[in-house]
């Protein structure tokens, strides 16, 4: 089964998502599944994985009402406060809902000493306990301080969400490089290839533009830890839903038919234990 590993759904108001600047004027509506899932089938996958974009319990539980009604939708990762003193209660108020995959923190938008504090630990300690992946979404310059993370917590699975968001439109390949493959040394980490599109130049962005760090992440993670997802309806302000995933299946051609299906597909069942 192929799987679309990151997209999204809200419905908009302007205070909650004020995050959607200007520049991404054309996100300042609703996206739900019905649109969604015509461009999914369209683009030759049979399923997705809903991530959170508040960070609120409303919205968690609103995914996983989605994911009930629609079949296609085969996990949400959703958000709790992993810094409160109810964290316990919040997980165990999830355990009937087998959909809840994983967990995410908006980290990028946080202080850069974040993942280290003792209090956001503490809260990481518990997921393993309820069989909750971690979904780690940073910019480039986190990198360090993920690495030093997630050896903390040599049994939890974590996947980092849209690579790390390489600084694609300038170029620069090596400092992001080098974050990469460190921490890609810890065998209980996957990632998404996802969310590139978007830091390209917008407007002008051409397909090689994404070769060097597609090949840092391939040759890094390897196709056994990697799986493609669209960052839908983000991705967008970029490209077209099959345009951005076409950039990988592109990418996919010189790799086995099982190599494929793998980043395809298979992975993203396989490290969220999916009922595919």
């Amino acid at each position: 089964m192929r799987i679309d590993a990151h997209q999204h759904f809200w419905i908009y108001n302007a205070r909650e998502y004020a995050w959607l600047d200007e520049t991404m004027a054309s996100l300042r509506r609703d996206f739900l599944p019905s649109e969604f899932e015509p461009l999914l089938q369209k683009g030759e996958f049979q399923g997705s994985v809903v991530v959170q974009v508040r960070q609120t319990l409303e919205e968690t539980r609103w995914m996983l009402e989605l994911a009930e009604r629609h079949p296609f939708i085969l996990g949400v990762v959703g958000w709790v406060d992993l810094r409160s003193a109810r964290l316990r209660a919040d997980l165990e108020s999830f355990t009937n809902a087998p959909k809840l995959v994983g967990i995410r923190h908006i980290v990028q938008a946080e202080p850069d000493d974040f993942l280290l504090q003792p209090d956001f630990l503490r809260g990481i300690s518990l997921l393993e306990e309820f069989d909750f992946a971690y979904d780690l979404l940073i910019y480039s310059k986190h990198l360090p301080a993920a690495a030093e993370f997630v050896s903390r917590f040599p049994r939890q699975r974590f996947v980092l969400d849209h690579l790390a968001k390489p600084p694609i439109k300038s170029g620069a390949v090596d400092e992001w490089a080098r974050g990469i493959r460190d921490l890609a040394a810890f065998p209980n980490l996957y990632a998404k290839v996802s969310g590139l599109v978007t830091e390209a130049d917008w407007q002008a962005w051409k397909a090689e533009d994404f070769r060097p760090y597609l090949d840092v992440a391939f040759e890094s993670f390897g196709p056994d830890r990697l799986m493609i997802g669209s960052d839908w309806p983000v991705c967008t302000v970029a490209a077209p839903y099959e345009t951005t995933v076409n950039l990988v299946k592109d990418y996919l051609g010189k790799y086995s038919p099982e190599e494929r299906e793998a980043v395809l597909g298979g992975n993203a069942a396989k490290f969220w234990r999916l009922k595919v």
